[in-house]
């Protein structure tokens, strides 16, 4: 390399590409790539809020400002359509979620038998990266860390478990996995820790299942103004602001449906969010979720119907979305090419597409398309904030 060459984009995992398609980690657009293989900083290149950045794995683009960080969500998006020939001229901003707005995380604790490390893996290994900060955590979780590395300084032999922290309407849920505990003593500890928190629910899988230490009042959360039960594992977007975004989407795109279908519902965040004025259905695969949501909405007479129905499975028929002149669905990761084929061969009129991994959204998107259906508009949205995890909402309209 003879000169100096200018980055002038981020490839999927977060590294600087160069016009010449030389990959350079750490790098941001503008940054310059020099002849000695150095990275001269451009105006684009900030100093990471974090002191745990670059081997937490939880985070991987805090070295970029704000205009570059939501260019790199837009482009993840568009570039997912553009592989599988959608147009990307309808690709709007990414609206980004702030800093110290996430209200569910996984955390992973271990213990070799010295002193419990707590916090977030590094990028791509089982090494855990002990905690002293977090920019991307609500407070409210945040400030659980040292007081369950506490707990766990007293815990006897070696443990490596995952800890579940939500923020619900009465407080922090905490469901700790692959804890094991036995006796008097250590029950008196989790329930003191519990106590002494403030915490919503405590509970603990020894690898048995889900086992309740402390919940004084069952545990909900706000869904359309409707108060829903929230079972330990349950999915629950990861930050409040993001879901307003995906929701105010779909209302906007399906508000005036009389009648919609809400697929893989999970507990309900669409369905109650549109319930005004149209009847809903709601199918999910998950039991506890299903039963929550169909809890809720008789409990309010809320207008959800809820199905315990697992679309990957068995996937509702064309005949069967006959009634309805709405659709959105928010599948998990791999996307729903089985449930999509049969909406692409419906006559539903409108579909919203809701996805947090735009490569199996563009696929089944593209299947949709060839169905004939028209595909409007493109939100991308970026709740996982400096983190390469994408989401994005669409809205389908079928072409007369």
């Amino acid at each position: 390399m003879s000169e100096a060459e200018q980055i002038i984009r981020i490839a999927a995992r977060g590294d600087g590409v160069t016009a010449g398609g030389t990959h350079v980690a750490g790098g941001v657009t503008g940054d310059a790539l020099l002849p000695d293989g150095s990275l001269e900083r451009g105006p684009h290149h900030v100093d990471p809020p974090c002191r745990h950045f670059e081997r937490c794995g939880g985070c991987q683009l805090q070295r970029m400002d704000e205009d570059i960080l939501a260019e790199f969500v837009r482009s993840r998006v568009a570039n997912a359509a553009e592989g599988q020939g959608l147009p990307t001229d309808i690709v709007t901003p990414a609206y980004l979620s702030p800093p110290k707005s996430r209200r569910r995380a996984t955390l992973h604790a271990i213990n070799g038998g010295g002193r419990p490390v707590i916090g977030f893996r590094e990028a791509r290994s089982h090494q855990v990266v002990d905690l002293k900060e977090c920019h991307v955590l609500a407070p409210e979780l945040f400030t659980l860390v040292e007081p369950l590395r506490q707990l766990l300084s007293h815990w006897p032999g070696k443990y490596a478990c995952d800890i579940d922290l939500a923020c619900a309407e009465q407080g922090v849920a905490c469901d700790i996995r692959k804890l094991t505990f036995e006796g008097l003593d250590q029950t008196q500890a989790l329930l003191d820790f519990a106590q002494g928190e403030g915490l919503t629910r405590l509970t603990i899988d020894q690898g048995y299942g889900t086992e309740a230490i402390w919940e004084p009042e069952p545990v909900s959360i706000d869904l359309g103004g409707i108060s829903v039960g929230f079972p330990a594992g349950a999915f629950l977007q990861a930050t409040a602001d993001g879901e307003a975004a995906l929701v105010g989407a779909a209302r906007e795109w399906l508000g005036d449906c009389a009648r919609i279908a809400d697929l893989f519902s999970g507990l309900g965040t669409f369905a109650f969010a549109l319930r005004d004025g149209a009847k809903i259905d709601a199918y999910e695969a998950s039991r506890d979720s299903s039963l929550a949501c169909l809890l809720a909405s008789r409990r309010r007479q809320a207008g959800v119907e809820a199905h315990h129905r697992d679309l990957f499975r068995n996937p509702l028929r064309a005949g069967e979305l006959a009634p309805f002149d709405g659709v959105v669905l928010d599948p998990p990761r791999a996307g729903a090419k089985e449930q999509v084929g049969q909406l692409a061969a419906s006559a539903v009129p409108r579909i919203v597409y809701v996805s947090c991994n735009p490569q199996s959204w563009a696929k089944d998107a593209k299947v949709l398309v060839e169905g004939g259906y028209e595909l409007r508009e493109i939100r991308p949205v970026g709740q996982f904030r400096w983190s390469t995890h994408v989401e994005l909402v669409s809205f389908f309209e079928r072409r007369e």
